[in-house]
């Protein structure tokens, strides 16, 4: 049992669909066979959650030392107090915003410090996160802030697509201006350094998107592909990488599925994740590359208007809990 890998689980926004997906996700055997799972978040929030779905035994410890990793016992480090009178599902509060950014904090405190394998993020408020001091854009941005990291990306997973992204959250008109040449390259060579790591993949091969219809059509369509994306993928290639394209975004997708790619780079947000929410809707798992850290998340938000039904899906979870035990076990064997 101590062999397995300790991963931390943040409890995300407390009125969310957080801590009733970690419950659920706890209620199989098969995550206790890969991983030994510590919950970072409330104690109190979680069994006043637990009466909606059935009974559970908590151990609530005080540091990683203290984890038993026994199925049917919910080992939890309870990070906030929240009062009940304050807490209620599908209503979120500053209070709460805090706590679940607290919750962030301490598992990066674990893991920076070698106590934990990796960690994994339940669904956050980036408003509240926002209103309670922390003026990031998403678990990301602040990663990136609290590792002091400079280069991150976001890469989407499944088992039959996984997408990286250049550019995430900002508007569909700001995605020209913010791309260059380093950042595509930068996110090629985070992603392949991943895929062979992380994915235990040599020699991974890395399709590029193009930004423009037909890959800008010689520049009728647009310039950046021809100019931007193109000399970016050369440039990467003569790094030793294999990476090509740009291609179409309209096939390259349809490629990487049947074989032909390890992993897409994406321009921006919705090319990369249409498809991906397409044929992972329920089990894409989100990771976050570059980080001197393992950080996978689920692929989906808060889900306020569930909160509390006792309805929410965990699969997302249970893939993104899965996926860091997979990666934490790749890496000891690389460093090994």
């Amino acid at each position: 049992m101590y062999d397995l890998p300790l991963v931390t689980i943040t409890m995300g926004d407390p009125a969310g669909i957080g801590p009733e997906i970690i419950l659920k996700s706890l209620l199989r055997d098969d995550i206790y066979q890969v991983c030994r799972p510590l919950i970072l978040g409330d104690a109190g929030v979680l069994r006043m959650i637990s009466k909606g779905i059935r009974s559970f035994s908590f151990h609530v410890v005080s540091n990683p030392l203290e984890v038993t990793g026994k199925p049917g016992l919910i080992d939890v480090i309870s990070v906030s107090n929240l009062r009940e009178d304050s807490f209620l599902p599908g209503r979120p509060t500053v209070r709460g915003g805090k706590a679940m950014v607290d919750y962030i904090v301490k598992a990066v405190e674990l893991n920076r410090s070698g106590q934990v394998s990796a960690m994994v993020t339940c669904p956050i408020n980036k408003e509240l996160m926002n209103r309670s001091g922390y003026r990031f854009d998403g678990h990301t941005d602040l990663l990136a802030h609290l590792t002091h990291t400079r280069d991150c990306v976001m890469m989407l997973a499944g088992n039959r697509l996984r997408v990286s992204l250049v550019t995430i959250h900002c508007s569909l008109g700001k995605v020209p201006e913010r791309l260059n040449k380093e950042l595509i390259v930068k996110t090629i060579t985070i992603t392949c350094r991943a895929l062979e790591n992380d994915f235990a993949i040599r020699r991974p091969r890395v399709g590029v998107a193009a930004l423009n219809p037909h890959a800008g059509e010689s520049g009728l369509f647009g310039l950046e592909d021809e100019e931007i994306i193109r000399p970016a993928v050369e440039e990467a290639k003569m790094g030793g990488l294999l990476a090509d394209g740009p291609f179409p975004a309209d096939t390259i997708f349809y490629h990487a599925v049947n074989g032909r790619f390890d992993a897409v780079v994406a321009m921006y947000h919705d090319q990369g994740l249409i498809p991906m929410k397409l044929l992972h809707f329920s089990d894409a798992v989100n990771i976050t590359l570059g980080l001197p850290l393992i950080r996978t998340s689920v692929d989906h938000g808060t889900a306020y208007d569930i909160a509390g039904k006792g309805v929410a899906d965990p699969s997302s979870l249970v893939a993104a809990i899965k996926m860091a035990a997979k990666i934490a076990r790749a890496r000891l064997k690389v460093q090994g």
